[in-house]
């Protein structure tokens, strides 16, 4: 990790923990608003809400990557997602992902503009500690597996498998007002190319945690703010170092009734480190200039 990203992963922290500090000395409880899940309300952070007792919900959940060195990019994943609540400690979601890239004479990709079926994906949720009079903090493990036959970054036809492991936690900085988070992640992937007899499959990984906070500044709006730090490394093991980057950026979330809610977020890159291009200030390899987050979402 680079001197430039710990100072910057550093004031973020600062920054939050400051905030929350300040907030909670000049701000009081909301004691007429209601409850609201925390799952979703931090952007690319995610809470440990995990809903309620057989609740389901239906969404379109996109995620898009804009911006690489040299030219024009865009690419996004576009999650059709069902979600089940079977009991108040465990989540379900699965459902296929439609993938779109736009790409133009950017450094180490083909040109391509395209759009098709993505892959599947499938997640399960667990909380291993609940919010309550003994503990303001509540954490949810979650595992997600997917399988891409479009490479996210390319748009290559692949075979690809991943397994992204989170830990995510949150507290109630002010009752039913402030609220903070922070994410785990470890992604371990392989990605085999389907085109090439005899070609193995190429290990590669990412690690990260990030920081959010979230503040209610009506009953049904949120408005916030998270900073991610990510690492990448050739293996699937977190084997061999090639870059890392950092991100911030605001976040939204909005009730528009009891049952459906919309949730967004854009983050930019303030920083990086590639190892193949060391000149770079800025690591366009591994990751995007920026990276955008949209969910609509109905329950029922």
């Amino acid at each position: 990790m680079s001197v430039r990203s710990v100072a910057l992963a550093a004031c973020a922290a600062a920054c939050v923990l400051g905030a929350s500090s300040v907030a909670a000395s000049a701000q009081s409880a909301a004691p007429n608003w209601r409850e609201i899940e925390t799952k979703y309300i931090f952007g690319f952070t995610e809470g440990s809400g995990v809903g309620l007792e057989g609740e389901k919900e239906f969404s379109v959940d996109t995620e898009a990557r804009i911006g690489k060195s040299g030219g024009r990019y865009f690419a996004s994943e576009s999650k059709l997602e069902f979600e089940f609540t079977p009991n108040q400690y465990i989540q379900l979601e699965f459902g296929p992902f439609v993938s779109a890239h736009s790409i133009s004479n950017v450094r180490d990709l083909d040109d391509r503009q395209q759009l098709g079926l993505g892959g599947f994906f499938g997640e399960i949720r667990a909380m291993l500690l609940e919010r309550g009079p003994s503990s303001p903090l509540a954490l949810t493990l979650s595992a997600e597996p997917e399988w891409r036959r479009l490479d996210e970054t390319s748009g290559e036809r692949v075979n690809n498998a991943e397994l992204e492991l989170k830990l995510d936690g949150d507290i109630e900085l002010i009752p039913r007002r402030l609220y903070a988070a922070f994410n785990l992640l470890f992604e371990p992937e392989g990605t085999h190319d389907p085109d090439h007899v005899g070609a193995g499959w190429e290990l590669e990984s990412k690690a990260g945690v990030s920081g959010a906070l979230s503040y209610r500044i009506l009953p049904s709006l949120l408005i916030g703010f998270e900073a991610w730090y990510l690492r990448h490394y050739d293996g699937a093991w977190l084997n061999t170092f090639t870059g890392d980057a950092v991100y911030i950026g605001p976040t939204l979330y909005v009730q528009i009734d009891r049952k459906m809610f919309l949730a967004a977020s854009w983050n930019t890159q303030v920083t990086g480190r590639d190892v193949e291009y060391p000149d770079d200030r800025l690591n366009l390899s591994e990751f995007s200039r920026h990276r955008a987050k949209l969910k609509l979402a109905v329950e029922f």
